[in-house]
């Protein structure tokens, strides 16, 4: 007899269940979240059959050109997510400010902040891209929801996850409680359960990393990346080998799989910047599930759940994966 199959929909109600792990709203709303992946799959998979590849000839309120499955993946989820009742507002990496839910709809206690397509340098090359996504609680106390509301530490999160679009459409999900790792049936319509209890090693010998910005990096970094290339002659003892898809969902799948280390630096083109990746929509959801895996996630210096964010587009260094990997990358930025 073969083993009953898990849906989504089964995976959240056992977890709503055990303890009340998650409540009934959060539920519901993540189920709608994992619809709206399932659409944004279909766009993908159509490519140049559906008209969505190519250059929208907008920018987004990062300065960065947009691609047509940005907008539509930014739609997609809002539409989607407006009309339930459990949210009170929205951010999104492709919009200026917070999305509000309209009067005529019920507002909920939750706020959803998503990339609604990570990787879109890959978008027209047929390589893995994503959907980043995080839930947090908002706060009480006053009506309305405002822009401060959305400013909580990633350590608050009550939910996150990512959909990667590949070879297989994968949902990888944590409440808190580990991560769960679901594929996209496509003849049933439904994710499946295919992955629970995800651990990343704690050592590795795989680093990704875009090597090509080597000549910005702070010496930390590039003490960190040059030990790692001079092999098994050099410090470390071994051979490392080198990953770089430039889409971070496809980065850190690879790494929840089997292990590694991702890093994206500060560097010195723009030395105001924290870092180029967005704190809200993609550090702090990476981060968590990291963690809930067993590994870990530092801006260099600090854990990024711990980071208070200043503004809803703030950029911050990121270094996570394998744990003994980001904590000698750490102790080469703070050695004292």
């Amino acid at each position: 007899m073969s083993q009953q199959k898990i849906s989504l929909t089964r995976y959240l109600v056992e977890q709503q269940r055990a303890d009340g792990h998650i409540p009934g709203q959060l539920r519901l709303l993540l189920e709608v979240v994992a619809r709206a992946c399932k659409r944004i799959s279909q766009a993908v998979n159509k490519g140049d059959l559906g008209d969505v590849l190519g250059s929208a000839e907008s920018e987004n309120v990062q300065g960065e050109v947009q691609k047509k499955l940005d907008i539509i993946a930014n739609e997609v989820l809002i539409e989607a997510n407006e009309w339930g009742g459990h949210l009170a507002a929205m951010a999104s990496e492709e919009m200026d400010s917070i999305y509000v839910v309209p009067n005529r709809y019920p507002q909920g206690e939750y706020l959803l902040l998503f990339d609604p397509l990570d990787g879109s340098s890959n978008i027209d090359v047929n390589v893995s891209i994503g959907t980043i996504f995080s839930v947090l609680k908002k706060p009480e106390g006053h009506p309305g929801v405002q822009e401060a509301d959305f400013l909580q530490a990633g350590a608050k999160q009550v939910a996150a996850g990512y959909c990667i679009y590949g070879p297989q459409t994968t949902l990888v999900l944590t409440v808190g409680d580990g991560v769960a790792m679901f594929t996209l049936d496509r003849e049933q319509g439904s994710f499946v359960l295919t992955k629970e209890n995800i651990q990343i090693p704690a050592d590795t010998k795989e680093f990704a990393i875009n090597m090509s910005n080597m000549r910005h990096w702070d010496a930390p970094v590039k003490r960190y990346i040059d030990e790692c290339l001079a092999g098994s002659e050099g410090p470390r003892g071994k051979d490392f080998n080198m990953r770089w898809i430039a889409s971070m969902v496809t980065d850190v799948h690879r790494i929840l799989m089997r292990g590694g280390i991702f890093l994206y630096p500060w560097d010195k083109r723009e030395p105001g910047k924290p870092g180029k990746l967005r704190l809200m929509y993609e550090a702090n959801p990476m981060s968590w599930l990291v963690e809930q895996a067993g590994g870990m996630a530092t801006n260099g210096r600090e854990r990024i759940l711990d980071i208070e964010p200043g503004k809803l587009h703030e950029r911050v260094s990121v270094m996570l994966g394998s744990k003994n990997e980001v904590e000698r990358v750490t102790r080469y930025h703070d050695p004292l």
